[in-house]
C-alpha cells in the first residue's frame, strides 16, 4: 500500500512539474531595452526539463532550450542595431509575449542618496523638467530597497516607458544621463536604478571583497549601526545586484562615498575590489563612472577631503572615470546638492568621450602630476590642461604651503605656462603644498573648458581627523 502511495505521489507531481509555466525574472519585460549590438541573456523558470523556444520579431531566428534539473533556464540572443519596438515570443507550457522591446543602450545608477535623489524629493530641475519629459525612447527599471544575506533571483519592479509621471519619482541624475545620451547617440536608452540612501560601500559589495582584505575588513568592522538604511556586507548586493547581474549593460554610473568618509583609509581598496567584483559577475569588463564627493561641512576635520583623495586614486583602476563637481555646491551645509542636472551632464560626457568615442568632447578635470620648488617657490604640472588654465575671480584661492615644520599657511598663486606657481612670502624654503584639502573647499581654478582642478596634496604627513568643535 506504501510503495502504491508513493507512485501515485511521484506521479502527481511528475505531471504538476510538466505542466509547470514558464516564468521569467522581473527585469525581463515589456517595455524593457536590451544592449544592441551584443550577444544578450535570457532566463527564468519552468518545470525541469522542459522545451521552451524564443522567438524574436528582428530576425528569423528561432532559439531552443532546455530547463535544468533545478528548473532553470538561461539562453543566450544576438540583438541587433539600436531600434525598436520588437517582440519576443517565449513558449513551453504556457507563452509569454513581450512588447514594445527596443534596443539600445542600457546603463545601470548606483550608490546612496544623491543618486537616488528625485524630483519628488524637491528638486527644482527635475520639477521644471517634469512637463517635457515624454519620452518613448527612454525607459526605467526601478530595483525597490531590499536586503539579503545571500544572493537572489530575482527583484520587484518592471520597464516603464519615461513619462512626466515616471520621470518625477526616478533618479534625477539617472534621467538627465539618459536624456544627454539620448539627444547625442539617438538611440533607445534603458536605465535601471539601483541605489540606497545612506548605504556604505561595503554593502554593495559581496561578502568575499571585504573578509578577503585585512584593510577593508578594518573599515565595515568601524561602520556604526542605524535604523535607516543597511550597512553590513553584502546585503544591497545581494538583493539588488546580483539578481540583475545576467541583464547585459553598456556600463555603471555611480554616486556614494558620504557614508565612508570615517574609514577612508580603506575606501580605495573596497570601491575598487566592488567594481571588479560587479565585473566578474556580469562576465564584463564594462565602463564605471562615478561621481567625487562635493564638498560639505563634516563633523570631523579634512575626512571630506580625504575620501575625496583616494576616489581619485581609485579612478586610476582600468575602464573608469571620475567627475568632480567642487563648483557645483551651492551650500556646503547640505549633502545633497540640488544642481543634478549639470552632474549628469559631466557624467554623460565621460561616456561620450571614453565609450562612444566622441573624443572632441572634454570630460575630465585637471589633476596635479608632479610639482618643483623653485627656491621660495613651488611649481605645479597638471594633466588635462591643454587649452590652458584660468581663475575665476581676481585672485586664486585654495592654496595652502609649508616649510620643513610641516605648518601650512595659505598661499598666493599664478598661472604660468599652463602651470601654477605658489608662494607664500614668509616661507623661504617651501616644501610642500596642498590644494582644496579640506571638507569644503570650493576653489576657483578651472580649464579653459570650464572644468574644476581636482584637490591634491604633495605630501602624505599624517593629518587631523579629530572631531570638530561647535
Amino acid at each position: 500500500m506504501k510503495k502504491q502511495l508513493l507512485m501515485i505521489s511521484l506521479f502527481c507531481f511528475a505531471t504538476i512539474a510538466s505542466k509547470a509555466n514558464v516564468r521569467l525574472p522581473n527585469i525581463i519585460g515589456s517595455h524593457m531595452v536590451l544592449q544592441q549590438k551584443s550577444t544578450v541573456k535570457l532566463w527564468g523558470w519552468s518545470a525541469p526539463a522542459e522545451s521552451i523556444t524564443i522567438k524574436v520579431s528582428w530576425d528569423t531566428t528561432t532559439y531552443k532550450v532546455v530547463a535544468g534539473r533545478d528548473a532553470k533556464w538561461i539562453t543566450s540572443i544576438k540583438t541587433p542595431e539600436a531600434g525598436g519596438s520588437y517582440a519576443i515570443t517565449i513558449k513551453g507550457n504556457n507563452t509569454i509575449k513581450l512588447e514594445d522591446v527596443l534596443i539600445g543602450e542600457v546603463w545601470l545608477c548606483g550608490g546612496q542618496s544623491n543618486m537616488e535623489w528625485s524630483g519628488d524629493q524637491n528638486l527644482p530641475q527635475s520639477k521644471e523638467e517634469a512637463p517635457n519629459a515624454t519620452n518613448n525612447k527612454i525607459r526605467f527599471f526601478y530595483v525597490p530597497k531590499s536586503t539579503s544575506a545571500f544572493p537572489q533571483d530575482n527583484v520587484e519592479g518592471k520597464w516603464m516607458v519615461c513619462t512626466p509621471e515616471e520621470m518625477i519619482h526616478f533618479s534625477a541624475i539617472g534621467y538627465f544621463y539618459g536624456k544627454n545620451l539620448f539627444e547625442k547617440l539617438n538611440c533607445p536608452i534603458g536605465l535601471i536604478n539601483s541605489n540606497w540612501g545612506g548605504t556604505p560601500a561595503e554593502t554593495w559589495a559581496p561578502d568575499y571583497v571585504i573578509n578577503n582584505d585585512q584593510i577593508i575588513k578594518k573599515g565595515a568592522d568601524a561602520l556604526k549601526p542605524t535604523d535607516w538604511w543597511p550597512y553590513k556586507t553584502g546585503l544591497a548586493y545581494n538583493a539588488m545586484i546580483y539578481p540583475i547581474t545576467n541583464y547585459t549593460i553598456a556600463g555603471a554610473i555611480w554616486y556614494q562615498g558620504e557614508s565612508n568618509t570615517q574609514t577612508y583609509y580603506a575606501y580605495e581598496k573596497l570601491f575598487t575590489g566592488m567594481i571588479d567584483a560587479w565585473r566578474q559577475q556580469w562576465n564584463k569588463e564594462f565602463p564605471f563612472y562615478f561621481v567625487q564627493i562635493a564638498p560639505y561641512t563634516y563633523g570631523n576635520k579634512n575626512i571630506g577631503a580625504l575620501l575625496r583623495e583616494t576616489q581619485t586614486k581609485a579612478a586610476a583602476f582600468p575602464n573608469t572615470g571620475m567627475v568632480v563637481i567642487s563648483d557645483l555646491i551651492p551650500d556646503t551645509t547640505n549633502i545633497h546638492p540640488i544642481l543634478k542636472k549639470e552632474v549628469a551632464e559631466r557624467l554623460a560626457n565621460l561616456a561620450l568621450n571614453k565609450t562612444y568615442g566622441y573624443n572632441q568632447i572634454v570630460c575630465e578635470s585637471p589633476l596635479y602630476t608632479s610639482h618643483k620648488i623653485e627656491k621660495d617657490k613651488i611649481r605645479i604640472q597638471f594633466t588635462n590642461t591643454n587649452n590652458g588654465i584660468v581663475a575665476k575671480g581676481n585672485e586664486i584661492t585654495c592654496f595652502e604651503i609649508a616649510g620643513a615644520d610641516k605648518m601650512f599657511y595659505p598661499a598666493e598663486a599664478k598661472i604660468e605656462n599652463n602651470e601654477v606657481v605658489v608662494f607664500n612670502k614668509n616661507i623661504k624654503s617651501p616644501v610642500a603644498v596642498r590644494f582644496a584639502f579640506n571638507n569644503t573647499a570650493r576653489p576657483n581654478l578651472f580649464s579653459k573648458e570650464g572644468l574644476p582642478i581636482n584637490l591634491f596634496r604633495t605630501d602624505d604627513w599624517e593629518m587631523n581627523t579629530s572631531e570638530i568643535k561647535k
